[in-house]
């Protein structure tokens, strides 16, 4: 056989092998295809997961209409960029995943001895002159290797491949339950804006009244007119208090907007009630839920890919199988010689001691870190039960006793100043009071809500799949829908 044919033999085997591995590629894409298609909820939120159930079934748009909780979280959802980074990370691991499970590529080899000795022999081929040159002539070997992996060491790279794609799931549903929970929160302080604002007007517009009712006492010569001065200083009061409102309520639209990376908020107004709350739930209840939040499922996840990746050391252990064949061509004397060759590492020293302790030490590792993990969620779901149960106390007494004596009291003595039987300290003191708890009110219902927020956040579920919401009676707060 010339080296010519040789070589176009070779190059046809090796368009074989080319074949072989193309053809295997389109298979293994095709099934990276399913999973990537399967897969693609990532980066569409699902309807009813993390806190609240909230449905992203559309694109919502802010723009000159009413902004609702439900659409808030919907553009949080869709347009946040920290979700999309996820979604990246997740799709490079489905990489990883079919790079470990691919096959080693054969190698080719082309080895030439002493190029260019291509002296031809003459005379007696026997002689010890043409044996020193048919030593010394150009041989040329072409060998494929092929490398075999034993132990199932692919299955395990896969295996372990695939436990990170989970891991890293989890790692974006729990940041998706942190954002809606983060949005909710916001969306509290733009609702409780709202009614500071509201009530600052009224505020505003009783001290207006007063300073009316003053005013008409002083030109009727019934009190002197240092008490017409002290209600319009009261006034002022009033107006600054009033864009101290205005202020912080476009501060908190704003910082509603830039969740999902709005450069202005362009909705009109944040649509909810503060006043439609759900009285705690029992502490065992929402202890026994705090195991499904997607940190304490990403540490158990996590202890899966770390023994997966125990697996894949104990797997490193038994040596590979190495096999090459191939042809030596005789420049001179024109004949082909075959050769094959069998190559396995002996373990003597290495067997993959140092990284199989470390990928034990690893689970050792991942299991205190499950234990901190449910400890931590444990700690913060009391302390927040806590704080919820102390807030909702306090509402409650606001709501029953102090607004309504307040209001009653401001009432009465607005009355009796008109009749002359208070005087005007007495006025502004029941004013003040009132105000101030007024706002007291407001300030503890958004509390309340965002306790509610922080436990569904740690319980990866909406409080209102466990308790039915309660409407507070005689509110003094308007309604504005939440829920």
């Amino acid at each position: 056989m010339k080296l010519s044919d040789l070589l176009i033999a070779l190059c046809y085997w090796v368009s074989s092998e080319a074949r072989v591995i193309l053809l295997g590629s389109i298979l293994l894409l095709s099934f990276s295809s399913q999973i990537k298609a399967s897969k693609d909820f990532f980066n569409i939120p699902p309807s009813e997961i993390g806190i609240k159930g909230y449905s992203t079934d559309s694109v919502v748009s802010e723009a000159g209409n009413d902004l609702t909780l439900r659409d808030a979280v919907n553009l949080a959802l869709l347009r946040n960029p920290e979700l999309a980074a996820f979604s990246k990370e997740i799709r490079a691991l489905e990489g990883a995943t079919l790079q470990a499970g691919l096959p080693r590529n054969p190698e080719l080899m082309v080895n030439v001895e002493n190029p260019g000795n291509m002296q031809k022999l003459s005379g007696d081929v026997n002689s010890s002159e043409s044996v020193a040159k048919e030593i010394v002539q150009q041989l040329t070997t072409i060998r494929v290797s092929q490398l075999f992996e034993l132990g199932g060491k692919r299955a395990a790279r896969v295996n372990a491949a695939l436990l990170g794609e989970e891991l890293a799931a989890k790692d974006y549903e729990a940041r998706r339950v942190e954002i809606i929970a983060r949005v909710a929160n916001v969306f509290t302080e733009v609702l409780a804006g709202q009614e500071r604002l509201r009530l600052a007007e009224e505020t505003r517009q009783i001290a207006q009244n007063v300073v009316d009712t003053v005013t008409k006492r002083v030109q009727g010569g019934k009190v002197p007119p240092i008490e017409e001065t002290r209600v319009k200083v009261g006034l002022s009061t009033t107006r600054i208090e009033l864009e101290q409102a205005q202020r912080d309520l476009i501060a908190a639209r704003k910082r509603l907007a830039l969740l999902w990376d709005g450069t202005s908020p362009q909705f009109n107004k944040a649509l909810g009630n503060l006043e439609v709350l759900i009285a705690p739930p029992s502490f065992q209840v929402l202890e026994a839920r705090v195991l499904g939040n997607p940190m304490a499922l990403r540490a158990l996840k996590n202890i899966e890919h770390r023994k997966a990746l125990v697996e894949v050391q104990q797997t490193r252990r038994i040596p590979d199988l190495t096999l090459n064949a191939g042809v030596v061509h005789h420049a001179i004397l024109g004949g082909n010689t075959g050769v094959a060759g069998l190559m396995v590492p002996l373990p003597l020293f290495d067997r993959n001691q140092g990284n199989l302790k470390e990928a034990y030490e690893r689970v050792d590792k991942a299991v205190d870190e499950q234990a901190t993990t449910e400890l931590r969620l444990k700690t913060e779901l009391a302390q927040s039960y806590e704080t919820m149960s102390a807030v909702w106390n306090e509402i409650n007494i606001l709501r029953d006793e102090v607004l309504p004596g307040a209001k009653d009291a401001f009432n009465v003595t607005r009355r009796g100043y008109e009749l002359g039987k208070f005087g005007l300290l007495e006025l502004l003191d029941a004013q003040r009071v009132l105000f101030q708890n007024q706002l007291l009110y407001v300030r503890a219902l958004a509390n309340y809500q965002r306790l509610v927020n922080d436990i569904e956040r740690l319980i990866a579920m909406p409080i209102d799949s466990l308790m039915t919401a309660q409407k507070l009676p005689h509110a003094d707060i308007k309604s504005i829908r939440i829920r």
